[in-house]
């Protein structure tokens, strides 16, 4: 297959653009440098005030599809009007049919209808749809393929993948023409459930390194005993990211050590995390900035001296995989302190390339931030090894390349 023969790929995303999501962004553009023609369709409308310089290099176009089917009505009764004619439309409802008995809920109803919508209103040329998500997008892919009778493909991430039914994820394997996941926790998992474990592959995000030169100047040796040290963490206030285990774990730490924390991302736990501050005694020392644009959370990449997060896995076993933040904050020669949890184990070796605990464990974070803290060597020194591992194995030139022969394979079988 050449690119030419592949007119475009529609790209099924949760919502666009994202602030959360500038992995995605990223390898969209990639795709695009590369030579395809890309049109999005977003499940949702941007909710994010700000987006990311990347947003403004992609040259796609976007299409909405109606979050809540009530809120469109007509377009939504035009979708089906129009899709009881189609060809794949029994298929498709056997398969509705199949899916509705394991979750009998209005979101199945809902995906359905915007994958009529879709089908109505299909974008000119597209000839191959690749998800973004193996949960509510991948669930739009495959009735939409249905519908119109154009191959399908997935990129995998975490949430999607750990809190979805086996049983699920085992069909959608199957009837994709092939699936990508960025963590190989994660690709040995779907290869145990899918059909054909062949089909689904490893494939980590990357960086776009012009995006994150060098770091051109050492930082300053400080030790925590005069001018403060700066802990950073970049994420959504969420639970999976673990921010009250983080702030408890430096309320513990020595009394005479100077340090401060920024934390930049927005989410719904901020008011609640700002409150516990409070009431662990360090709320003066912490610095909620809010969302903020690649360029300005690269600056405070640059400023800060150590970055921790603390990752854990959720009771409905909602995980993050191997978080974009790290991989950037180790491009920064940023010493990392985190979990051992999903992939994050992939990337940094505790002792050589990060400092690594227990999820949960506050006591042991105290411990490792504290050792992070007071010794600007051993910082050095896990900054040099992790941000060497980056730029040797996660250039997302990589992984572009991973897709674009992923695409001429699966063009290939379908003609």
């Amino acid at each position: 297959m050449t690119k030419d023969r592949l007119h475009r790929i529609v790209v099924i995303l949760k919502g666009y653009p994202r602030l959360s999501e500038t992995f995605i962004a990223q390898e969209l553009r990639g795709l695009e440098l590369a030579g395809f023609s890309l049109s999005f369709v977003s499940m949702r409308r941007p909710t994010d005030t700000k987006h990311h310089p990347v947003h403004d290099e992609i040259a796609a176009d976007v299409t909405y599809l109606p979050e809540y089917l009530h809120d469109e009505p007509v377009r939504v009764l035009r979708a089906l009007w129009a899709g009881l004619r189609l060809p794949g439309v029994w298929r498709t409802l056997v398969q509705f049919a199949r899916d509705l008995r394991h979750d009998p809920s209005r979101n199945r109803f809902r995906r359905l209808g915007q994958a009529l919508v879709l089908a109505r209103e299909w974008p000119a040329g597209g000839q191959w749809i690749y998800a973004h998500f193996l949960h509510t997008p991948a669930s739009v892919a495959g009735y939409a393929s249905l519908l119109t009778g154009t191959p399908w493909s997935v990129s995998a991430h975490a949430k999607d993948i750990w809190t979805s039914p086996p049983t699920e994820l085992a069909q959608k394997l199957g009837a994709a023409r092939w699936t990508v996941t960025c963590t190989k926790t994660g690709a040995d998992y779907l290869q145990s459930l899918a059909p054909d474990p062949g089909r689904v592959h490893l494939s980590y995000h990357g960086l776009n390194l012009d995006r994150f030169p060098p770091m051109p100047d050492p930082r300053p040796p400080l030790d925590g005993q005069a001018a403060p040290v700066q802990i950073l963490s970049v994420g959504r206030a969420v639970p999976k990211k673990g921010y009250d285990v983080l702030l408890r774990a430096m309320a513990g730490l020595p009394a005479g050590l100077h340090w401060r924390f920024v934390h930049i991302g927005a989410g719904d736990e901020r008011t609640a995390l700002k409150a516990l501050a409070q009431e662990l005694g360090i709320a003066d020392r912490c610095d909620w900035r809010g969302a903020m644009d690649q360029t300005d959370v690269l600056a405070e990449y640059r400023r800060s001296d150590v970055f921790a997060l603390a990752c854990r896995i959720t009771d409905d076993g909602d995980r993050d995989g191997l978080p974009n933040v790290l991989v950037e904050a180790a491009s920064q020669r940023l010493a990392v302190v985190t979990t051992a949890i999903s992939a994050i184990p992939e990337l940094f070796i505790d002792g050589q390339s990060g400092l690594l605990v227990p999820p949960e464990d506050v006591t042991a974070l105290t411990a490792a931030l504290t050792k992070a803290i007071t010794d600007p060597t051993l910082r050095q020194r896990l900054g040099e090894t992790a941000e060497a591992r980056v730029r040797t194995d996660f250039n997302y030139h990589t992984s572009i390349g991973q897709l674009e022969r992923l695409f001429a394979q699966g063009w290939d079988e379908a003609e």
